[in-house]
């Protein structure tokens, strides 16, 4: 009797790039070890210099074919790809919005496939969505599952694909390195510098020519952030804004009424009938027609949603199964809201998401890995979310929205502040400016 062991299905898969510095090693090592397969490094290049990209080819080893799919499609949202020298497969789609089984699920790296020994950059990268081939432009694109229609032709298992994992953070002429996160998230860091550095990201996507997208809750109103808001508005520091019904009604009933959810911006204490009044707000703006048609004929003169009509900030707000209301431009179809959304994801060149967490997660999906995501939240959880659903360039501030946005406004639009202290930010209905001490 033979005691020679069956042979384990393995494969080898290759990092290339700034592997030690962006710690993609590491994480890969702990990935395979996590999952309960073996692994042997086959080759180990360590580039000399600084700039130089280093090399490791990674045999992993596991008990069963599933588990090696797994832990290989799992690998590829790292960076490390299978070392074969192979086509991708493609498969027809047999009936609209569903997709064959074994299909490749995208993530927001940059990523290539090989048709007829040919390696094709695929468009537009975002996470969980297919890859579909045209063979007749010889292109490829990501497509979200319910849009793939019968007869396209999608990406079948992770041969043939190849992803380009992040490289080491650009350092600046100070040679500081533009980076956050370094560190588990928390609120014990220097939030002078972490603004300074969200300031400078959203100078470099306006120099680039990109868009600086926000992707905002309600908070803002509650925490008295409509006018270090509406500073940036004015200065050009927002071009796209994601946001649901209730960052609009709070804001718009803080204008109507000078309170939000009932308790008055001016003095922190609820107001008699004020339960009301993000209702009634609603209705005032459903009687004029639209937002836009409310600042035209003078029933909101200012706030968050007056900057944005009257700056002409692009806006998508999406809708909610706990919205009242809601207000007319608010896209009751969440999908449609979602393809609103992706429309305008590919001219964003840095995005800013405040407290607001399924909006944050819904938008981290959608964009590359290529634009900077800062996430700025009172509660820890909501900011590490976006890392753990896979938005690998999210950065996270763990600090008090209110405070936070007017530093921020502070080194971005000071002219637009004038002497606004932290300590003096008040909202009072039917104006634009904050009540100053």
């Amino acid at each position: 009797m033979s005691d020679q062991r069956p042979e384990r299905p393995s494969e080898v898969v290759e990092l290339r790039g700034h592997v030690i510095d962006s710690r993609l090693l590491g994480q890969v090592l702990d990935e395979v070890m996590e999952r309960g397969a073996d692994y042997e490094i086959v080759r180990f290049d360590v580039g000399k210099r600084h700039e130089d990209p280093s090399y490791v080819a990674l045999r992993v080893e596991v008990d069963e074919p599933e588990e090696l799919v797994a832990l290989l499609e799992r690998l590829q949202s790292y960076g490390a790809n299978p070392a074969t020298d192979e086509d991708a497969t493609l498969l027809a789609i047999e009936r609209d919005g569903v997709l064959p089984e074994g299909f490749y699920s995208t993530t927001n790296l940059p990523t290539r496939i090989r048709i007829e020994r040919r390696w094709v950059d695929v468009a537009n990268p975002e996470m969980d969505c297919a890859v579909v081939y045209d063979p007749q432009t010889s292109t490829a694109r990501t497509v979200p599952m319910d849009d793939t229609r019968v007869g396209m032709q999608v990406v079948a298992g992770v041969g043939g694909v190849r992803v380009t994992p992040r490289q080491k953070p650009r350092v600046d002429d100070s040679g500081t390195t533009f980076e956050f996160m370094t560190s588990e998230i928390s609120s014990e860091k220097p939030q002078v510098l972490l603004v300074e550095r969200v300031a400078q990201g959203m100078r470099d996507a306006k120099v680039a020519g990109q868009k600086v997208l926000w992707v905002a809750g309600p908070a803002l109103v509650h925490t008295g952030s409509v006018e270090p808001t509406c500073a940036l508005i004015r200065a050009g520091y927002m071009d796209v804004l994601f946001a649901g019904n209730a960052l609009a009604t709070h804001d718009i009933e803080g204008n109507l009424f000078g309170t939000s959810l009932g308790v008055s911006l001016s003095h922190g204490i609820p107001t008699e009938h004020g339960h009301e009044h993000h209702v009634r707000a609603i209705n005032r703006i459903r009687q004029c027609g639209s937002i836009q048609a409310a600042v035209d004929n003078g029933t909101l003169t200012g706030g968050i949603m007056w900057h944005v009509v009257t700056y002409s900030v692009d806006y998508v707000l999406a809708a909610s199964v706990r919205d009242d209301g809601p207000l007319p431009e608010v896209i009751r179809d969440v999908i449609a809201a979602q393809g609103e959304m992706r429309k305008r994801i590919p001219e964003v060149g840095f995005a800013l998401m405040v407290a607001t967490l399924l909006h944050s997660v819904a938008t981290g999906n959608m964009l590359p890995a290529h634009v900077p995501l800062v996430c700025v939240d009172i509660n820890p959880a909501s900011v590490t979310k976006l890392v753990d659903r896979g938005s690998v360039q999210s950065a996270g501030i763990v600090t008090d929205v209110g405070l936070f946005l007017l530093q921020l406004a502070h080194r971005l639009a000071p002219d637009e502040l004038a002497d606004l202290r932290a300590d003096t930010a008040t909202f009072e209905p039917g104006t634009t400016e904050a009540a100053e001490g």
